[in-house]
């Protein structure tokens, strides 16, 4: 019984002092804090679209409201910006061969998603994303022509979260491919959880660019823990994409990554058990 307390007693204070390490790393490099008590967060890509409830349709309203009601801690959404500068919620840079940077929000809207939704404005998909405090929108800010229009995207972004109360770290992640966009992000909203997806760089790197936090993708992630540690050791966040399969989500819940984002989220959620780190 004195070892088995031992041993629990040792393990507490290992915690401690990593928790003491990360903190002290958050205040120096202006990161916000963040501790999930080692448990991982699971990241709807793009909603929870892959259900009846949502009629399998990525980036549609239906599919974020079917992450909401089961629990996720994050559902993912994509924003582009049409030609006559109207914010769309879209994975891909077309929609049907028509380029959005190119058209107008009118040319765009009635191209259907396979539930019958119309593509959503930002302002649209905020509705739904008000109702629901414990679903953080992980909002990906997609690279565009140039760092004038990734400005504005950032600029009209922010005040459709502003005018929906949802400007606040602790409803609202963002992500981004643009190396531009996640430093206009940390210029501007140092608070928020601000990561970058195109993975290139090193958690040191992002850091001196005030980036705080990565999400990149698995087969960098499943490289080894040293970017995972490293970027922990900075104070900084990490998430991984996009991991469906079994043996992939076991991976990276072996690396411990702080959330995860997947297209199977029921599935990851069966595999993390009690390490799901629910709001």
């Amino acid at each position: 019984m004195k070892k088995v307390i031992t041993i629990l007693a040792a393990a507490l204070a290992i915690c401690a002092c990593s928790s003491t390490k990360k903190t002290a790393a958050q205040k120096e490099n202006g990161f916000p804090a963040f501790d999930q008590g080692g448990k991982i967060a699971i990241v709807a890509h793009r909603g929870f679209w892959d259900c009846e409830a949502a009629g399998h349709s990525e980036n549609s309203i239906a599919s974020l409201k079917a992450a909401q009601d089961n629990g996720f801690w994050g559902s993912e959404f994509d924003v582009h910006l049409t030609s006559d500068d109207v914010v769309i919620v879209n994975h891909d840079g077309n929609i049907d061969g028509l380029k959005i940077q190119e058209h107008t929000y009118a040319e765009l809207k009635d191209h259907l998603l396979p539930n019958g939704e119309h593509r959503p404005t930002i302002d649209e998909y905020l509705v739904q994303g008000a109702k629901s405090k414990k679903t953080v929108l992980v909002l990906e800010l997609k690279s565009l022509n140039t760092p004038e229009r990734e400005d504005l995207l950032v600029d009209k972004s922010i005040a459709a979260l502003k005018n929906h109360g949802l400007y606040k770290p602790d409803r609202v992640a963002f992500i981004s491919f643009s190396k531009h966009i996640c430093e206009r992000v940390a210029e501007l909203c140092p608070e928020f959880t601000n990561q970058y997806l195109n993975g290139e760089l090193g958690p040191d790197a992002l850091a001196k660019l005030g980036i705080n936090g990565f999400d990149y993708h698995q087969k960098i992630v499943s490289l080894g823990k040293s970017w995972v540690d490293r970027a922990h050791e900075l104070g900084m966040s990490t998430n991984v994409w996009t991991v469906n399969k079994e043996k992939d989500l076991n991976k990276m819940i072996e690396i411990g990554v702080d959330a995860i984002t997947t297209n199977a989220p029921l599935l990851a959620r069966q595999l993390l058990g009690e390490r799901e780190y629910r709001k």
